[in-house]
């Protein structure tokens, strides 16, 4: 292939009806034909990036190697495509204005009025090719962040027009996902909102390509047809997307449907050979076909909103069907925990998992579900501020530290064994500064963290501001609490277990970035076994 072809991904009638899913398994489907294929997403708000919002705003954030705050759909990306992702796949408008006012300032505009159309849409359109022009892909599929209609969504839709007329015929393609709802009282499917939704995307410019359509029940014949005589589209091109037990069926869902044939015919590409989704499979046969069962309590301050740890869920679907283990997820909230409640709320578990975060609210409730786990040996795995409280509740309980804590919660701490990182002390922004990425960790022989990745030297991504406060290793070392993952370069401890205890062990980092269907992360994997075996051994 010559030139790159771009498929960009809309959205109408109504948010969330899962663009990244279809983005996702479009691209898988590409991928398994042999094509090299990405996807970008550009989001309509103002933020930089996704980095200071409120996970109840937005869901979680989330950290691709280079240091990246995106998207949470990018996590789909790279757990669908088993590829990375970088600053490139995600931008919002906040950093499109960023870029476009900077150049202002810089004088690169020679005095001319800087206005939404050419300046914003021009660099809209430099950035929706960046990834095409780099030539490492042969399809680049960009998703459309809101909904048709919204003012915030305008400028990216005229980008989209602009580049398509461009790019020229069969190099751009639009595929359009809307809302085909049931009514119960007439009972039947209704097609006018996506009708509205498709004329409001051609009020803009843009026909679309392709129709895919989210529905509770099938669509007939007759009501595809009648979507394509008022949609302008072909029948073969309106694809039924109906709803799914696990977002994992969605790529074969899409293939039943035709939807990777009909979007290779509309760009002039070849469908080289049947998509290959044997490993695919085999993950979904064990995924529905689990032969063990376990309750994990996610013990976290975020729990309202699934989305808010929507890696760790999916890292432990992934891990779950390694072990052939179905995973039951028990949130619990972390601001109702303390030393009275404490037994009560987490009596059942197989094993525990204290979950990042920012701030004070809750931490005392996350400190005694450690303590729980610690002395009564289920198994435990804290992440990022869960290893942080793992390290406070042994410095407390265990060395007799009354007053240990980390100084994001108490600066006058007489113990403070978790401290702010000194490239951290003279910051003020907060968007974008923290120790962010990849880092790299080396991992002490005969320990369980070396067991479990069965090498020394590895790379995992960060999001942090505070760190283990190396003054106080050796006495914790000596108390039992071993530093078993260390960063080569900055000494930064990376990862804490104990010995004696079926599984006790916490990470600086952010493993469940990297859990993937083809490659499900080790620590999850030996979490979720270690919760098998200590059910079994009940």
């Amino acid at each position: 292939m010559n030139q790159t072809k771009y498929i960009f991904v809309t959205g109408g009638v109504t948010s969330s009806l899962g663009k990244g899913i279809i983005a996702a398994s479009l691209a898988k489907l590409l991928q398994a034909r042999g094509y090299r294929t990405t996807i970008q997403k550009f989001d309509p708000y103002i933020n930089v990036d996704p980095g200071t919002l409120n996970p109840y705003e937005h869901g979680e954030c989330y950290v691709t190697d280079d240091g990246a705050e995106t998207d949470l759909d990018l996590g789909h990306y790279e757990r669908f495509l088993n590829v990375p992702t970088s600053q490139a796949n995600n931008v919002t408008t906040g950093r499109v204005y960023l870029s476009v006012i900077e150049k202002e300032r810089r004088g690169e505009f020679l005095g001319k009025t800087v206005q939404v159309v050419p300046h914003i849409t021009n660099e809209i359109k430099e950035r929706m090719q960046l990834l095409g022009k780099s030539g490492d892909y042969d399809i680049v599929i960009t998703e459309i962040g809101g909904t048709v209609g919204d003012i915030e969504s305008l400028p990216y839709i005229e980008s989209v027009r602009q580049l398509l007329w461009e790019l020229g015929d069969n190099n751009g393609i639009v595929i359009h996902l809307t809302l085909v709802p049931y009514l119960a009282a007439a009972g039947e499917l209704k097609t006018k909102p996506t009708q509205h939704s498709v004329k409001t995307l051609m009020e803009s410019g843009i026909k679309a390509d392709i129709l895919v359509c989210r529905t509770e029940h099938e669509i007939s014949s007759d009501l595809r047809q009648k979507l394509a005589l008022f949609c302008n589209v072909k029948k073969e091109a309106v694809i039924q997307s109906i709803d799914a037990s696990t977002i994992y069926d969605v790529p074969n869902l899409m293939l039943e449907e035709g939807l990777d044939r009909v979007a290779l015919k509309k760009l002039d590409l070849p469908e080289k050979n049947t998509p290959d989704l044997s490993q695919w499979n085999e993950f979904l046969h064990k995924l529905k076909n689990p032969k063990h069962t376990v309750n994990i309590g996610l013990v976290g301050k975020y729990v309202e909103l699934q989305d808010s740890y929507k890696s760790i869920l999916e890292a432990f679907i992934h891990a779950g069907a390694a072990n052939e283990t179905k995973v039951n997820v028990i949130s619990i909230h972390s601001e109702h925990l303390d030393e009275r409640t404490v037994a009560d709320k987490l009596k059942g578990l197989d094993g525990i998992l204290v979950a990042p975060g920012f701030g004070g609210r809750g931490i005392e409730g996350k400190i005694e579900t450690v303590r729980f786990a610690r002395e009564n040996k289920i198994p435990f795995f804290g992440i990022c501020l869960g290893m942080q409280m793992a390290v406070i509740e042994y410095s407390r309980n265990v060395l007799g530290y009354a007053d240990a804590n980390s100084t994001e919660m108490n600066e006058s701490t007489a113990y403070p064994v978790i401290s702010i990182m000194e490239e951290q002390k003279n910051i003020t922004d907060k968007g974008g500064t923290m120790r962010l990425g990849a880092w790299k960790c080396t991992l002490k022989e005969n320990t369980l963290a070396h067991s479990i990745y069965g090498k020394t030297n590895i790379l995992e991504r960060h999001r942090h501001r505070y760190e283990f406060n190396g003054d106080y290793m050796e006495v914790l070392e000596n108390a039992g609490l071993k530093a078993s993952g260390v960063n080569p370069d900055t000494g930064l401890v990376e990862v804490i277990e104990l010995e004696n205890h079926p599984f006790f062990i916490g990470v600086q980092y952010h493993p469940e970035y990297k859990s993937t269907v083809a490659n499900p992360h080790p620590l999850f994997v030996h979490f979720v076994q270690a919760a098998v075996t200590n059910k079994v051994g009940c």
